[in-house]
């Protein structure tokens, strides 16, 4: 992707990244002054470009490392963005597993080496205030995607790899920065957008419709500016998990109730099995409010604050497929189906009520400007005020009928971030330093209900808890060695504590002893200018990854033992480098990256076959290594007027190449990292009022499990490759009025991540701007 805007010709990008990466209010670069031109040719004379109100990006620009970016202009013109994370959508190697418009608990991002079940392997980033949730690693514990509105991204940037000392080891797969809007004069944005998805997955078919609405204001009174905005969001989205039988179960016998429906097929390890039923149909509100106030004390010093509420009702359905001869709908129990005897537990076509309410806050004071010295204090709080989820303890025909249950409650749970950095730039050198500290609490206690519905309290079923610290201090030095040269070193330290853990049944409680770990993370860069065309990068960092909260505490207690989590749990530790060369044309840019990693006591979950009987849960992998190849280009009019191009392919080798409790998963595919991604967007803008975009997005073959069995993807809980088409129409009519019409998936292609994705969905939006 092209962090510039089509608008702004290519030659003007470097003093505009330049101006960008600096925090201050204000910013002008003009060109230096030159010699008189020859009689026979005219003065070129540079304009100066100048820049009010752009909030800095937080990711460290000068260092000589892979960056990409993308504008909010780009993201509403060329994407058919729907939530914050569909401005990632054609991103060199990048992938977010959203299942569905809104989906707020399973939309991971995965990296060049890292698939969508590592979510604390990557960081996401808001204003510099984070988004990502590291309470866990996993598919449920998605970044905070709903604290951004599309409408009010200025831009996007990302940083790949762990090659700035500035972060912790969970950047190793990339760092994302959302950059939103600040007004320079009064503005106001309204927003309207409708989405369809016609969707069929197994014996569910349906229409799933989503509305969208947002409307913002901001002003600038001197030193002070301000800026609103609500979002609200209303989807229906298709089921997501299926209740299953395998075809191994069915026993003879004395035939049980006798039910058609039940669709036969294949696991995705290629054993028989029936599909019986949908659950994880979802229809979820969300409500966001937004307030941000800026005061610039003086020239280059501003105070910022922001605080964000989120609220999401959601609710999930059920169906069964299974009518008994009467054609009543069957939703559990004995019964026969095609001669056979088979049992359907209670539990298999679960309905849940989801009720949560999140505030996130945060505070900055930015010393900014062109001088030797520049500073940085920020410090965020993200806090579960409401956290509820409803579930019945056996299948329901609807929501409305009654009886017992399970409340899960995560009150209490959140994080809090804190960062005090310097810059200071004597002569050739940009040297950086700076302390933080990030504390994670995860409170859940799951009470039993007599009334799933109506009751607030109950009797103790199960409870988990604990505290994770992070301390850190790091410093980096650019240092441009010669005008073809540039150099970082980088180091970070770490002091990681891990405390309060807790684990509880209905009868007995198990606390955890405190654990506390030091290590040390070098980085270092090297840039070199062969000319003026050409750029050649070199990359390499070590990431400590420690445990998160969840992958400690979170279990079960059996006969008073934990059986499936382990307080011991090793931090996983990888290097990474890569190697660079960038070719600047007169119509774009193109870049080849080669990259390894090379990561020890990897985080999964697996059976442990050493011991007897075998343990399944969070678990250290011994080794993985991955290495691989990426290609991206962005270029402008390409061979016509108007014609905006960006293309990547990337081919990565990931292998598990020891893991001694689990031997079958050794010379395997890492799960979820395919050979292949490639991406494609193209823009054509036939004048000012209209262009049309086409994108292609393509994964290849990749796997669930560690030892690669699950050969059948196209079924649920496989993972599957996939080759989809996206076209976005948008139109323009003055400075105010611009609409869009497009179409995610075009050929409405069924896939899977565990879950299906979407399939063929239209789209709509009409925006207004003052």
């Amino acid at each position: 992707m092209s962090a510039s805007s089509h608008a702004m010709p290519r030659a003007s990008l470097l003093a505009v990244a330049t101006c960008l990466a600096l925090p201050a209010i204000t910013c002008a670069q003009s060109a230096p002054s030159q010699s008189p031109a020859p009689a026979d040719k005219p003065t070129q004379v540079f304009d100066t470009v100048t820049i009010r109100g752009m909030q800095p990006t937080s990711l460290p620009t000068q260092v000589p490392t892979t960056i990409e970016g993308i504008t909010g202009t780009e993201v509403r013109e060329r994407i058919n963005a729907t939530d914050a994370e569909d401005a990632l959508k054609y991103f060199p190697s990048l992938l977010v597993r959203k299942r569905y418009i809104g989906d707020y608990d399973h939309a991971v991002l995965a990296t060049r080496a890292s698939g969508t079940n590592n979510s604390a392997r990557s960081l996401v980033y808001a204003d510099g205030i984070l988004l990502s949730n590291l309470l866990g690693n996993g598919a449920t514990f998605t970044p905070r995607w709903g604290m951004v509105d599309p409408a009010e991204i200025e831009r996007v940037d990302v940083l790949y790899g762990p090659f700035s000392a500035a972060y912790p080891g969970n950047s190793v797969g990339a760092v994302v920065d959302y950059v939103t809007r600040m007004p320079a004069r009064l503005e106001v944005h309204a927003r309207a957008g409708y989405a369809l998805e016609r969707a069929r997955v197994y014996g569910s078919r349906g229409d799933f419709p989503a509305r969208s609405f947002q409307v913002s204001a901001g002003d600038r009174w001197g030193a002070l500016s301000a800026w609103l905005s609500v979002n609200r969001s209303d989807s229906d989205a298709h089921p997501i998990a299926f209740a299953t039988l395998p075809g191994s179960s069915g026993k003879t016998g004395t035939p049980a109730t006798a039910v058609t429906g039940a669709i036969a097929g294949d696991n995705p390890r290629g054993q028989p099995w029936y599909v019986v039923g949908a659950s994880g149909q979802t229809h979820t509100t969300q409500d966001l409010v937004k307030l941000k106030l800026a005061w610039d004390i003086r020239p280059g010093l501003r105070l910022s604050y922001l605080v964000d509420q989120w609220h999401n009702d959601a609710d999930r359905g059920a169906e069964t497929y299974l009518r008994d001869a009467n054609g009543m709908p069957v939703y559990s129990g004995n019964m026969t189906i095609d001669g056979l005897n088979y049992t359907l537990a209670a539990t298999a076509l679960p309905l849940q009520q989801t009720e949560m309410k999140h505030r996130m806050q945060g505070m900055t004071l930015r010393q900014g400007g062109n001088g030797r010295w520049t500073w940085a204090l920020a410090a965020s709080r993200y806090d579960y005020v409401v956290d509820r989820v409803r579930s019945p303890l056996v299948a329901l025909p609807s929501a409305e009928t009654g009886g017992a249950g399970l409340l899960a409650d995560s009150h209490g749970t959140g994080w809090t971030t804190f960062t005090a950095r310097a810059t200071w730039r004597p002569a050739a050198h940009i040297v950086e330093f700076g302390i933080g500290d990030d504390a994670y609490r995860l409170r859940t206690r799951v009470v039993s209900l007599q009334d799933w519905q109506r009751d607030s309290d109950g009797p103790r079923a199960s409870a988990f808890a604990g505290t994770t610290r992070l301390a850190s201090a790091f410093v980096q030095d650019t240092w441009r060695i010669a005008p073809r040269w540039t150099s970082m070193l980088g180091l970070r330290s770490e002091r990681w504590e891990a405390r309060d853990g807790l684990l509880a049944n209905a009868a007995s409680v198990l606390r955890f002893a405190p654990r506390s770990q030091s290590t040390l993370s070098p980085k270092a860069a090297l840039e070199f200018l062969p000319s003026q065309e050409w750029s050649l990068k070199a990359s390499i960092g070590r990431a400590v990854r420690f445990p998160t909260v969840s992958e400690l505490y979170q279990g079960t207690i059996a006969s008073g033992s934990i059986v499936n989590n382990d307080p011991n749990l090793r931090p996983e530790r990888s290097v990474t480098s890569e190697l660079s060369a960038i070719r600047k044309t007169d119509h774009g840019d193109m870049r080849a990256t080669v990259f390894n990693e090379f990561t020890r006591d990897a985080l999964y979950s697996q059976t442990d076959v050493t011991v007897t009987p075998n343990i399944t849960n969070i678990q250290n992998v011994d080794a993985i290594r991955t290495r691989g190849l990426e290609l991206a280009t962005h270029a402008d009019n390409v061979g016509i007027a108007g014609l905006e191009l960006d293309a990547s392919l990337t081919w990565t080798d990931s292998r598990i190449t020891r893991n001694h409790r689990f031997p079958a998963s050794e010379g395997k595919w890492q799960p979820r990292v395919p050979r292949w991604r490639a991406n494609l967007l193209a823009t054509w803008r036939a004048d000012d009022h209209w262009s049309i975009t086409g994108g292609v997005r393509y994964s290849g073959q990749q796997y669930n499990t560690l030892d690669n069995s699950d050969i059948h993807s196209h079924a649920y809980t496989g993972t599957s490759p996939f080759l989809v088409a996206d076209v976005k129409l948008h139109y323009r009519r003055d400075a105010h009025w611009s609409g869009a019409f497009g179409v995610d998936n075009l050929g409405g292609q069924t896939y899977w991540a565990f879950h299906p994705y979407n399939q063929r969905t239209w789209m709509a939006e009409l925006r207004y701007d003052l």
